[in-house]
């Protein structure tokens, strides 16, 4: 099993910044660093995300991490110090969600992406790094945390606690379909109980089954469960949907746009130079 180095981020405001954090605007930045970071750590950190002299910073330790995710996974692999950090940067309303990571190995961006949409982030840029390489379970918190104070709003403790679940179930849900088809089954489930909520459990595996089939993936039993669990839990949250929707409407845009673009048909010519490369080698070694 992949070791889990994760912390997990709440609030101390470090008054550095000039302004207060309710002030934040449109292009303004929150920095939220792990406590047990170095000195050194720190100002690498923030030097690599771009950070200005007066950005506000959240300082989160391991008490957190362990508040939010001592249901999902064990204490031993939560670990005993706070290392993972993130930048967010507030975006013009309708952007989306955007992620970026480095040294994380577990928890992938469209991971990132879903669970933020889930909590009720939007419109913000993310970027989520480490010292190390560590699984990243523990960013999500932090990146909650930071958004409230930016946002100047309050999100449910059970809408948090969804969230954090939701990350972990999916990065689980990974390691035995991938980790593009988990998050894309966790974001298409979402897709359809926004569109119309399941009235039972037959309707809910009714829609997770459709998710799976249209991937060609295929769950176990135990995922099976541990999905109608998790969307039985979620559908019964005060949780916008209309803004869930629209949030996964804007992922996706963001896709097709990339594809559509000189940058992306580029990318795709090379994965198709790269398939043709790999089957002429094949074909060469067996003729």
């Amino acid at each position: 099993m992949k070791k889990i180095l994760i912390y997990f981020m709440l609030a101390f405001l470090i008054l550095i910044p000039v302004r207060t954090f309710a002030d934040v605007a449109e292009g303004d930045m929150i920095v939220t660093l792990g406590e047990n970071l170095t000195e050194d750590q720190k100002k690498s950190l923030l030097t690599e995300m771009g950070a200005p002299d007066d950005v506000q910073i959240v300082t989160v330790s391991n008490a957190e991490e362990h508040q939010y995710l001592g249901k999902y996974v064990s204490k031993s692999l939560i670990g005993t110090k706070a290392i993972s950090s993130s930048a967010i940067t507030i975006q013009p309303k309708g952007a989306g969600i955007t992620v970026e990571t480095k040294n994380i190995n577990w928890v992938t961006d469209e991971m990132y992406v879903n669970a933020l949409i889930t909590a009720g982030v939007k419109d913000a840029k993310i970027y989520i790094t480490a010292p190390i390489t560590v699984s990243g379970t523990a960013a999500l918190t932090g990146i909650i945390k930071a958004y409230e104070i930016s946002a100047d709003k309050t999100i449910p403790e059970e809408v948090k606690q969804a969230a954090n679940q939701e990350m972990v179930e999916t990065a689980k849900l990974g390691d035995s379909i991938g980790d593009k088809n988990a998050a894309a089954l966790i974001a298409k489930v979402k897709e359809e109980i926004a569109k119309n909520k399941p009235q039972n459990d037959q309707e809910l595996r009714n829609i997770i089954e459709k998710a799976a089939n249209d991937l060609n993936v295929k769950l176990t039993d135990a995922e099976m469960q541990r999905l109608m669990d998790f969307f039985n839990k979620l559908k019964d949250l005060n949780i916008d949907w209309n803004q869930v929707s629209d949030q996964l409407d804007k992922a996706k845009e963001r896709i097709s746009k990339f594809l559509q673009s000189e940058e992306g048909q580029g990318f795709l010519e090379k994965l198709k130079q790269f398939f043709t490369w790999l089957i002429d080698t094949i074909k060469s070694i067996f003729s």
